[in-house]
């Protein structure tokens, strides 16, 4: 997926133009892997607030693309341009992997790309995505949904998210951290987590979680319980998932099991480590309950996995 083209055109969305040029338009520079090639297309010097986007290819060149992402579209209650819209279709039959951020869902909508398919948006507009288009299965409560070749993020921070994902299933969960450090954000944020939680990243001194969460990271090879997280923060496991949920929106099983993957996913791309060695390190037990864990969260087993990205050279950063 190394060529990545983004369209751009007059009524796109700043922030999410400018997070997708970000990620994919320069490799961080502890990074040695082949980064991707970038570039903006469009048929026509673009109108960028105060300043002037020059496109270096036209719209025909998305269908040339491996990855195409449609940055949000500002007025959805207008029908977006029909050149864009056709490009983005000629490029989805040509095999290209289509991601939209934000309201860009409503540019793949328009191509009949969404049809039959689970797909999100900002929040504050999912329910005229479902209006207008009700072929297409609509989730207002999740920060992206991946459905292979075809992805759609919520707005602003989850766009972030949906791209650092996209690093991730191509360079590994190594390479995706240091995209996440280089932009001081957090490095993995699942998918299916809520778009509206009352603090996504617990960032207070006095904050129940504050403490916890670096605790619980330093232990992830022991066999930590909800009682034992409750008893740690000195409260009630009901107040304790309280607190998780309103913070990351999710359980704190779920997300003690999310930071258990991250770091197999690193010592599968990083050490020599067995697959039993790696299971013991992240609290799993044994390497039945990695592979089963493993391969219902990413799809695929943990050998496999590090075949995937040893295969794909040394990612160490």
């Amino acid at each position: 997926m190394r060529s990545v083209a983004l369209p751009v055109t007059d009524g796109m969305l700043h922030f999410e133009l400018s997070i997708a040029y970000e990620v994919f338009g320069s490799a961080p520079a502890a990074v040695t892997v082949p980064w991707y090639d970038l570039a903006l297309c469009g048929s026509a010097p673009v109108p960028f607030g105060p300043f002037r986007l020059e496109p270096e290819r036209g719209l025909d060149h998305l269908k040339d693309a491996d990855t195409v992402i449609v940055p949000g579209w500002a007025d959805t209650d207008t029908e977006p341009p029909g050149d864009l819209v056709d490009a983005v279709r000629a490029a989805h039959d040509a095999g290209a992997r289509i991601v939209s951020l934000c309201t860009g869902a409503f540019v793949l909508a328009a191509a009949g790309i969404l049809d039959g398919k689970r797909a999100t948006t900002h929040w504050a507009h999912t329910d005229a995505l479902a209006a207008r288009y009700p072929e297409v299965e609509v989730d207002p409560d999740v920060l992206y949904v991946d459905n292979g070749r075809v992805l759609t993020s919520a707005g602003k921070a989850a766009a972030l998210d949906l791209c650092l994902h996209l690093v991730r299933l191509d360079h590994g969960s190594a390479v995706a951290n240091t995209t996440a450090r280089r932009l001081v954000v957090p490095p993995h944020r699942s998918g299916g987590q809520a778009q509206f939680v009352s603090t996504p990243v617990p960032e207070q001194d006095d904050h129940p979680l504050t403490a916890l969460l670096p605790w619980i990271l330093e232990r992830l090879d022991e066999p930590l319980t909800v009682e034992d997280l409750a008893r740690r923060a000195r409260m009630s496991s009901r107040h304790l998932g309280r607190h998780f949920r309103a913070a990351t929106g999710t359980t704190p099983l779920q997300w003690l099991l999310a930071q258990r993957i991250r770091h197999a996913q690193e010592l599968l791309e990083q050490t020599d480590e067995s697959i039993d060695a790696v299971a013991v390190a992240t609290g799993m037990g044994t390497a039945t309950t990695l592979r089963r864990h493993f391969n219902r969260t990413l799809g695929v087993p943990p050998d496999t996995y590090r075949r995937t990205f040893r295969a794909r050279g040394d990612l160490r950063v």
